[in-house]
C-alpha cells in the first residue's frame, strides 16, 4: 500500500490497515510531512527525534522520500504502483492529477489498483475545490451544533472525528475493494469526502430532523429522549450514568437507595421523568456528591445499571480493562527511546492477531530498501536518482 496522504485523515486510515499487516509505505515529499514537526511533544534528538503527534498515525510504515513534482518522480511512482495493491492520497481536488497519482494515472499502469482518494468536499460539488480541516468539518456536518452544553457556544468534539472518521471511512472502503477485486479481478477508484463522513455520522440526529421530529441542539452529556443520560459530579471528579431504557430506573433508584421511585408508576418512563427533571434533580445531585464516583460506580454496577467515572487520558492507560484488552501499545524507536501510544482495537480469535505495532519511521528510512524490493531497481539506477534529489 502507497501512502501518499499528509495531516491526519489519510495517515489514520492507513495506519489502522497497517495494524492489520498491510505493507504500507508512506511517500513524502522533500522535507517530509508537516506532522513530523508538530509538538509540543518529542521523544530523541537529532535525526533520531519524533514528535509523538506524528508517532499517532504513522506506526508500522515504512518511509520513502520522492519527489514527485518531477517527472522523473513520477516515473518511480508508477513502477512502485505497478506492484501495489492499494494507494491512497489526500491532495486537494486537481493536484493528484497534476503530480500523476490520480486514478487514472495509475490504472493506466495497473489496472488492479484499489485507489482511494479522499479530500475534503469529494470530487464533485461547488465546494470541491475548498480547504477544509478538522475543526470547519465537524462545524459545516452538523456533529459541531449538538456537541456542548445548552445556552453556550458551539464546541468541537474532543478527538479530532473530522479526520478520523474519514481515516475509518477509508480503511473500510479499502478493505471492502480490496474484497470486491479478489472476486472481479477489477481495480476500484474511490472518492471519499470528509464532509460526507461527518454527514453520516450523525445518524438518529439526522432521522430527527428529516423525519418531522427535532432538530437536536447541544445535549451536554445528556440525550434527546433517555432521562436521566448524562454527568453528574460525584465528591472527587464526574460519573456518569446511563438508564438508556426504564428498565434502569428501579436500579438506579435503588442504588441511590431511593426506593419509594423505584415503582413509582409516575415515574415509570422517559417522558415522565423528563417533565419532572428539575425537582427530581434536586434530590439526585446532592445525593450523588456525598460519595466518590469509584463508590457510586461500584453501588449502580451492582444494581446492572450502566455507569463510568469520567477519567482523565492518562488515567485510561491505568484502567486494568484497557490494559487486559492491550490497549496501551508500546513502539520500540531505537535510539529515540519508546513511545507509547493507544493500541488496535481490532481483536480476532485465534493465534492471528493482525501484526505487531511496528516503530514509526524516520524521514526517508527506507528509500533505497523499498526501491529495491517493491521497484526492483538496481543500486546504479537508485545512485542517479539520488544523485538528481529524486529520491532521499
Amino acid at each position: 500500500m502507497l501512502d501518499l496522504t499528509r495531516m491526519v485523515a489519510g495517515p489514520y486510515g492507513a495506519m489502522l490497515l497497517a495494524d492489520l499487516g498491510a505493507d504500507v509505505v508512506k511517500v513524502e515529499r522533500p522535507g517530509g510531512d508537516e506532522v513530523r514537526a508538530m509538538g509540543p511533544t518529542f521523544v530523541g534528538e537529532g535525526e533520531h527525534q519524533t514528535s509523538v503527534y506524528f508517532a499517532a498515525f504513522h506506526r508500522s510504515k515504512r518511509s520513502i522520500v520522492l519527489d514527485l513534482e518531477r517527472q522523473e518522480g513520477r516515473e518511480v511512482l508508477w513502477d512502485l504502483a505497478r506492484e501495489s495493491d492499494v494507494v491512497i492520497e489526500n491532495f486537494r481536488v486537481g493536484v493528484a492529477e497534476k503530480l500523476g497519482c490520480d486514478h487514472r494515472a495509475l490504472h493506466a499502469v495497473n489496472p488492479r489498483l484499489i485507489v482511494c482518494g479522499m479530500s475534503g468536499f469529494g470530487r464533485t460539488g461547488p465546494d470541491r475545490d475548498n480547504v477544509a480541516f478538522d475543526l470547519t468539518l465537524q462545524a459545516r456536518g452538523g456533529t459541531m451544533s449538538i456537541t456542548g452544553e445548552p445556552g453556550r457556544p458551539a464546541v468541537r468534539m474532543g478527538p479530532p472525528l473530522g479526520d478520523l472518521a474519514g481515516g475509518m471511512f477509508a480503511a473500510l472502503a479499502i478493505a471492502s475493494a480490496l474484497f470486491d477485486r479478489e472476486r472481479t479481478g477489477r481495480g476500484r477508484a474511490i472518492d471519499l469526502s470528509l464532509l460526507d463522513c461527518q454527514v453520516a455520522l450523525l445518524a438518529y440526529a439526522a432521522t430527527y430532523a428529516l423525519n418531522g421530529g427535532p432538530v437536536l441542539g447541544p445535549q451536554g452529556s445528556g440525550h434527546a429522549y433517555a432521562w436521566p443520560y448524562r454527568s453528574f459530579e460525584a465528591a472527587d471528579g464526574a460519573v456518569v450514568v446511563a438508564v438508556f431504557t426504564d428498565r434502569f430506573w428501579p436500579c438506579f433508584c435503588r442504588a441511590l437507595e431511593l426506593n419509594s421511585w423505584a415503582d413509582d408508576p409516575a415515574l415509570a418512563t422517559h417522558a415522565q421523568r423528563r417533565a419532572r427533571s428539575a425537582e427530581l434533580l434536586a434530590v439526585i445531585e446532592p445525593k450523588l456528591r456525598e460519595r466518590t464516583a469509584r463508590a457510586w460506580c461500584e453501588a449502580l454496577e451492582r444494581e446492572g445499571v450502566p455507569c463510568a467515572p469520567v477519567q482523565r487520558v492518562d488515567e485510561v492507560f491505568t484502567d486494568p480493562q484497557v490494559l487486559a484488552r492491550e490497549m496501551l501499545a508500546t513502539l520500540d524507536q531505537g535510539p529515540a527511546g519508546p513511545i507509547r501510544t493507544a493500541g488496535n482495537p481490532i481483536k480476532f480469535e485465534g493465534e492471528w492477531q493482525g501484526e505487531a505495532h511496528g516503530p514509526v519511521p524516520r524521514l526517508g528510512e527506507h528509500t533505497i530498501e523499498v526501491l529495491r524490493e517493491r521497484a526492483r531497481y538496481d543500486d546504479e539506477t537508485i545512485a542517479k536518482l539520488r544523485a538528481a534529489g529524486i529520491v532521499r
